[in-house]
Order: structure tokens, then C-alpha cells, then sequence
């Protein structure tokens, strides 16, 4: 059922609205979501490409809170992540990033931000992520 060419033409030529659509009405007909599809036929590149695109299509807002907490959790930071996102996102949507961010993990990124970095690059993050 799953055709990646038919699956590249639907994305490359759809609004997201269509997309949506298609991918709802997929999920209908196939019986599993279209990215469990992704996962099952592609690899590497290609599958993290498609996975990262039916995302955004998705919800840009939820894909991207979900990339802010995946660099903050456990141990460490993906320091390129995070600081890609919010610098990038601030001043575009970060309000949005941020509601999904405590929908979907139950804390506030600025709690987030705060428990994970520190010094002068927390300031600044949170500067960042801080409604004004």
C-alpha cells in the first residue's frame, strides 16, 4: 500500500491542509499511521527525512517542541539543537512551540531551560523562550 514516489508526489505537490488529509485517510485504509509506514519501508536518511517532513506537516509547533525536549532530556544537551530552535524560532512562533512543549511534556520549557543549562547561556536562552 505504502509507494514512496506517490508519497514524494503528494508532498511535493499538496498544500498541508491535503496533506493532512491524505494522511488521515492513509491511517483509514492501511489500518496503521503513515509513519509507522515510513519506519517499516525506508531507512536511514531517507526515513528520518520523511518522518521529519510528515511531522512538520503535522504540527510544526509539536515537531519542534518535541526536538527542544528531546536535546534536554537525560543526561547532557544537544547544545546545536537547542540553541537552533529557540534562535531560530523566537520571534516566529516560540508562543505556540512553547503551549505544545507543556501539552505534550507537562512542564514549561522555560523549567526546562532552567534545570538543564546554566550561567550566562541559560540567561540567554531564557531571554529567548521569556514572554515579554
Amino acid at each position: 500500500l505504502f509507494r514512496s514516489n506517490t508519497f514524494n508526489m503528494i508532498l511535493a505537490s499538496q498544500s498541508y491542509e491535503q496533506c493532512r488529509a491524505v494522511f488521515a485517510e492513509y491511517g483509514q485504509i492501511a489500518k496503521h499511521d503513515l509513519e509507522q509506514a515510513i519506519k517499516n519501508e525506508m531507512s536511514g536518511d531517507l526515513s528520518t527525512g520523511m518522518l521529519t517532513v510528515v511531522r512538520m506537516i503535522r504540527s510544526k509547533h509539536a515537531y519542534f517542541a518535541d526536538r527542544l525536549y528531546q536535546s534536554m532530556k537525560g543526561l547532557g544537551t544537544d547544545d546545536r539543537t537547542l540553541i537552533r530552535i529557540i534562535v531560530s524560532r523566537c520571534e516566529v512562533d516560540m508562543k505556540q512551540i512553547k503551549a505544545e512543549f507543556q501539552r505534550l511534556f507537562g512542564k514549561t520549557l522555560e523549567s526546562f531551560v532552567r534545570e538543564d543549562i546554566s550561567g550566562d547561556y541559560r540567561k540567554l536562552m531564557l531571554a529567548l523562550v521569556t514572554d515579554h
